[in-house]
């Protein structure tokens, strides 16, 4: 599993700058992010160069964030690649929380994470010959 960092962050005008700017001064990496928003506040998700590091300096900043733990599943660069990840879950009952695209620059391959409840989702995925990735 991959450890993702959560950030719960007000929707205003430079939010994001604020929060990458603690991760820069940090010297930590983001290999990936996704943030979604309502009307005054987001979820921003991410995987970072060192989450533990990452939490203690956010919360230091004011954030509220902890750290997830996610599935990252390298997916072909082809039409019906994520679909079939898809099918495999649902034939196998596991219920996704939420799911966004990200790339691994070391594979050159484009990687579905997804967060589930369901402990042998990271197990099934495996006995189906998926490559699960633990680190960016």
């Amino acid at each position: 599993m991959l450890n993702q960092v959560s950030v719960f962050a007000e929707n205003t005008k430079g939010a994001l700058h604020k929060l990458t700017a603690v991760l820069a001064d940090a010297n930590i990496n983001i290999y990936t992010m996704l943030a979604n928003d309502s009307a005054e506040f987001g979820i921003i998700r991410l995987v970072l160069t060192d989450p533990e590091l990452a939490v203690r300096k956010l919360r230091d900043a004011g954030y509220q964030c902890h750290i997830d733990r996610v599935i990252a599943v390298e997916m072909a660069d082809t039409p019906g690649s994520l679909d079939q990840i898809l099918e495999h879950l649902r034939e196998a009952n596991v219920a996704l929380d939420y799911l966004y695209i990200s790339y691994d620059r070391q594979a050159s391959t484009p990687v579905v994470i997804f967060k589930t409840r369901e402990p042998e989702a990271e197990t099934f995925l495996r006995g189906k010959g998926y490559k699960l990735v633990d680190q960016f």
